[in-house]
């Protein structure tokens, strides 16, 4: 791994393209299940993509999305969804309103993370 050439600044069209903001938000929710069974992701799926649907207008990248089976991390079984978002409320309110009548879900934890880029430079890897 010692070939590797760092650079600072991208210099080919990949590179560009691999940039990240100077700055980041990340909105990040937990939904607390009560149980998971074979049926818990696509309604977790189908209720996002609601959320999805609605988020026209607000600024966001979606970032990930899984589930915790009790006794990874925890006790619980969670449902996570992590969002790039600049106008975190607004997704909150449409987050909170898509799933606010879901049966299994016992509460939603949020949290809300702002990043600045401290560093950040782009190598090739000959495959």
């Amino acid at each position: 791994m010692s070939n590797i050439n760092l650079i600072e600044k991208p210099i080919t069209t990949e590179q560009e393209k691999l940039v990240q903001s100077e700055f980041n938000t990340n909105v990040a929710f937990y939904v607390h299940l009560k149980a998971y069974d074979n049926k818990v992701r696509e309604e977790l799926e189908k209720r996002i993509t609601e959320v999805f649907f609605f988020t026209r207008g607000i600024d966001w990248k979606f970032d990930s999305f899984g589930i915790e089976k009790a006794g990874s991390r925890g006790t619980e079984v969670l449902g996570y969804f992590i969002f790039r978002a600049v106008e975190t409320e607004k997704l909150q309110k449409l987050f909170v309103e898509e799933f606010k009548d879901y049966d299994n879900a016992i509460k939603i934890t949020c949290s809300v993370a702002k990043y600045q880029k401290v560093e950040e430079s782009f190598f090739d890897l000959e495959v």
